[in-house]
């Protein structure tokens, strides 16, 4: 972990404005993945041929990357610090345009094409994770232990602020230019984040005994597992809610992605101190019932309306 800096006059806007100039490399990297969010099932599904458990996986091996790279995420962070984990996870949303670039102009080749959409998903899971990673652990060396919350609440808002405005620009570029120019602005989006990440100051890192991953994973598999049931909607959501529209012939797939990513920052805004007044027990069981009812709302939807209502409940 940084070691904390210790700055008690910081607060309000100063301390705000610290937090995002560090947090704003993770919205970069949000913006990666927020970009191709609604129009990759599609292009696997419909321009390539492939059926939707294809689609489902080209979306989901970027969150199963992320998984199984995170804990070599946390280890690097503290070996290297977090600023040059930042860049190379930055580098790894660029090198994931790539992948799609290629795809692209292998298009006429589906097979190779579909693998090097893998690739470019494995390569941009690693490197959200690596980005994610360090971008909270600087934001804490920066500001100081005492403001580690802040730094977490603005990591999410960053995060769904980023893929509330990639998917529809994501479409927008697509329509414009196909695959190969949504490429191009994922490389530039990562490409610019690195150069203006790199002249960034260090933090230092702690040479502390690490806790091994088992040790951490043991004390919070419990409440990781509801976690990660709870999260199930949302991969429901990013990975099929495209190809929902297209089977019942809607428009706007897009902006239901947006509407989502919109609640998960208004909520956050809105309620910044829920857990604290009821605790967080009752918080979570409150919003695992609010996504049950979002999506079955989703599932039954026989309007557009409906399907909105229901992913930004969910």
């Amino acid at each position: 972990m940084p070691e904390p800096v210790a700055e008690p006059a910081l607060n309000g806007l100063r301390l705000n404005l610290r937090i995002v100039s560090i947090v704003m490399f993770n919205f970069a990297s949000y913006l990666t993945i927020g970009l191709p969010l609604a129009v990759l099932p599609g292009y696997v599904h419909d321009v390539m041929g492939f059926c939707a458990f294809w689609a489902g996986l080209v979306i989901s091996l970027q969150y199963f990357a992320t998984l199984l790279s995170r804990p070599h995420a946390g280890r690097y962070a503290d070996l290297l610090g977090p600023k040059k984990i930042v860049v190379f996870g930055l580098c790894g949303c660029f090198l994931s345009g790539l992948g799609y670039l290629t795809a692209g102009l292998t298009a006429s080749l589906p097979v190779i094409s579909l693998l090097l959409l893998c690739l470019g998903r494995v390569i941009l899971g690693i490197g959200q994770s690596f980005a994610g990673t360090g971008s909270t652990l600087w934001g804490v060396g920066v500001v100081g232990s005492l403001h580690i919350g802040r730094v977490i609440s603005w990591n999410g808002i960053v995060t769904y602020g980023a893929m509330a405005m990639g998917a529809p620009l994501g479409v927008v570029f697509y329509h414009w230019g196909g695959l190969q120019a949504l490429a191009l602005i994922i490389m530039g989006v990562a490409l610019v984040a690195i150069l203006l990440a790199i002249p960034r100051p260090t933090v230092k890192a702690s040479k502390g005994k690490p806790l091994p991953f088992r040790a951490v994973l043991g004390r919070v598999w419990l409440y990781g597992m509801a976690l990660a049931l709870a999260s199930a909607g949302f991969g429901v959501i990013a990975t099929f809610i495209t190809l929902f529209y297209d089977a019942k012939g809607w428009d706007g797939a897009a902006f239901a992605l947006t509407l989502f990513s919109c609640a998960f920052v208004g909520t956050r805004l809105l309620f910044p101190n829920g857990i604290n007044r009821i605790g967080g027990l009752n918080v979570a069981m409150i919003c695992f019932s609010v996504e049950i009812i979002g999506l079955l709302l989703v599932g039954v939807a026989t309007m557009p309306w409906m399907a909105k209502i229901g992913v930004l409940l969910a």
